[in-house]
């Protein structure tokens, strides 16, 4: 029996065929926008607190399940 490769069918589209650069300035825009509209959401240290520890919570609570025959 042979082998043979596929060569795929399909070209990157969208942002897969942009180049890097252009996808950073393609983000900033969107990021520019955002604040611009006034929906842009920044952390305070306390809610970045709150969201590490649930987070770490989360995290303990799937290993432990890993762990248990």
């Amino acid at each position: 029996m042979t082998t043979t490769t596929v060569e795929p069918t399909t070209k990157p589209r969208g942002l897969a065929c942009c180049s890097p650069e252009r996808r950073r300035e393609i983000a900033s825009m969107g990021g520019r926008a955002r604040v611009a509209k006034g929906v842009g959401h920044y952390w305070t240290q306390e809610e970045a607190q709150a969201a590490g520890k649930i987070a770490g919570m989360v995290h303990r609570r799937k290993a432990r399940e890993r762990r248990l025959p």
